[in-house]
């Protein structure tokens, strides 16, 4: 009996696990159909490079850099101005990636930062300075460590209003005083992001990111979905 119960225990937490599987928030569209980059690009004029490890695997999106030392972005063939964005991230340790918002060609963009141990769910700027960032200080109270963490991403305004969740949990709220985009661009693509990790380029000269990512890792992207908003 005592085996049987723990038997039962083991298949209902499994089938548990299994049904929150592919689950979105009601109202939001898929972005990624888990087959295949229908609807997905890369960047071809990126700093950070552009020939990055992309495949589909499992429905999920894997990101990786190459060749070792070259990251890159992939953007959404769609723009966006108002916008819920939600996807499951799964990320290696040491590896310096992002999740852009409102991202141009080359990658200018808003950016949630994904980096462990590092910043993950601060707001930072890609090639983009911005006015106001934020830091998710209660990101360690419901953060799963070499996990399947769920992001969800609110922005809207030409003076945007972006605001965060982790896991459910509100990470910041916060409105740019001012439109940092050149000529105040208000809409634009998400782009998944893998960092480079060797100086290439002039414009990457000024920065020692050599530690940005580990050799043969990746990040993995899965249910990604928009709500777009009036």
């Amino acid at each position: 009996m005592h085996l049987n119960l723990w038997a039962v225990i083991f298949f209902l937490s499994t089938n548990i696990s299994i049904a929150q599987v592919g689950a979105i928030p009601k109202g939001f569209t898929r972005i990624f159909n888990g087959k295949d980059l229908k609807g997905w690009h890369v960047s071809r004029t990126t700093h950070q490079g552009t020939t990055p490890g992309v495949r589909v695997q499992d429905n999920l999106i894997v990101l990786k850099q190459n060749p070792y030392g070259q990251g890159g972005v992939l953007l959404s063939d769609k723009k966006y101005k108002n916008f819920e964005l939600y996807l499951e991230v799964k990320i290696d340790s040491f590896c310096n990636g992002g999740i852009f918002l409102r991202s141009t060609e080359s990658g200018q963009a808003y950016q949630v930062e994904l980096a462990e141990p590092g910043g993950t769910g601060n707001l930072l700027g890609e090639m983009l300075p911005i006015t106001k960032g934020a830091t998710a200080t209660d990101k360690a109270r419901v953060w799963k460590p070499n996990a399947w963490n769920s992001f969800r991403v609110r922005m809207e305004g030409d003076l945007p209003r972006i605001q965060l969740w982790i896991n459910g949990r509100q990470m910041w709220d916060i409105t740019e005083p001012v439109n940092d985009f050149t000529a105040g661009a208000t809409g634009g693509m998400i782009g998944l992001q893998a960092h480079w990790s060797a100086t290439y380029s002039a414009a990457a000269a000024g920065f020692d990111m050599s530690n940005s990512w580990r050799p043969g890792a990746s990040h993995r992207f899965r249910n990604i979905a928009i709500k777009e908003l009036k």
